[in-house]
Parts: C-alpha cells; structure tokens; sequence
C-alpha cells in the first residue's frame, strides 16, 4: 500500500501545475531575496541585500503573460554586513532613508520571450524619481509544497546608473577611476505563494 500511495505521489508530482486567471501569488519572504552588487575601487565588487520588502503578482495569463507585479523595498533595510557603511547608505549620499522610505516598483508589461524566460517593464521609483527599467527573468517552474499550498520561482535581474536617481556620491581614485560603481546590478530571487 505504501508503495502504492509513493507512485501515486510522484505521478501527482509530475503533473504540470495548471493556474488560473486572475490568481494572486505573494513573496514568501523567508525564501526570497533582493540582492545588489556595485563595483568598489575598480577592481572589487561589494554585494549587499534589502532584508525588508513586499511584493505582489496578479495573475494574468496561465503563463503568467500579462501579469502585474507590485513591489515596496525598505530602504532602511539595507545590509552589506558592514554597520558603517550601511549608515551611509542610509544618509542622503545615497538613499536618505527617513525622506524616502520605500523603493516601489510598477510593472507595465510581462512579456514572454522564451520558453522559461519573460521580460517584465516597469517603473522604479528610487529617491522620488521614476524610470522605467526592465527585469530579464526566468522562470524556475511551479510546485506544491508539503502543506498543500503552490509556489512558483523565479529569477529577475537587471542593471541600473545610480546617479540617475540621485545617489550621486563618490571619490575620484589617484589611481583613476572612482571608489564607488556607478552601475548597480539587482537580482531578485523570489519565492511566490498563490493566495487561496
């Protein structure tokens, strides 16, 4: 009988997930991440993370075309695992945290381009300024977990200039070059749960 019950599982398990229009899926936040990395010195890279973020999907399509995605990120979450320069961070040389205390991103378009990959438009808003960026992103594929509830993965990256949103700060090297990138890389490793 046990045996039984394992094949019936792994068939169950196998079977691909269908969704439905309209659904609403939600970041578990326990397993998912909003991670960044900068150049530092020309020749390093300093990586860090927002421990404290909100982001929501409404269901578009069953392949999730036509999606909307809305997200908040607390700038005063930061952490690079360096207490100082996570206050600077906080100041106004870059994200003056207790004037502006949220990063939001509005999605515009989710576009498949790929059998498991999309690209989501949208507009970010970063120090009260918005513009509109897009997120390469791939699809990790669908499954139900131990308690009966569906989580979908997936992978979102994208780059963007800094001093665009009015994080200007810097120091020229005597080397050349400066301290800090200009470029900042953002990777999103999301976790969703579809509401019941």
């Amino acid at each position: 009988m046990r045996k039984l019950i394992g094949v019936v599982s792994a068939i169950l398990a196998a079977v691909p997930l269908v969704f439905s229009q309209g659904s609403t899926w939600v970041a578990d936040k326990a397993h998912s991440q909003v991670k960044f990395s900068v150049s530092h010195m020309v020749v390093a890279e300093v990586t860090g993370r927002f421990t404290d973020f909100d982001l929501t999907l409404k269901q578009g399509n069953e392949d999730f075309t036509g999606s909307t995605i809305t997200a908040t990120i607390k700038t005063a979450s930061v952490n690079t695992d360096n207490d100082k320069r996570d206050t600077h961070l906080r100041s106004d040389d870059f994200f003056n945290a207790a004037k502006y205390p949220e990063i939001k991103f509005v999605s515009k378009s989710f576009e498949k381009t790929g059998k498991d990959t999309y690209k989501i438009t949208g507009d970010l808003t970063i120090r009260d300024v918005t513009k509109t960026v897009e997120l390469d992103t791939k699809y990790n594929g669908s499954i139900k977990d131990p308690w009966g509830n569906t989580k979908a993965g997936f992978k979102a990256t994208t780059t963007i200039n800094r001093t665009e949103y009015g994080a200007k700060w810097n120091k020229v090297l005597e080397a050349g070059g400066f301290l800090v990138g200009e470029n900042v890389e953002i990777t999103l490793l999301v976790e969703l749960q579809e509401q019941k």
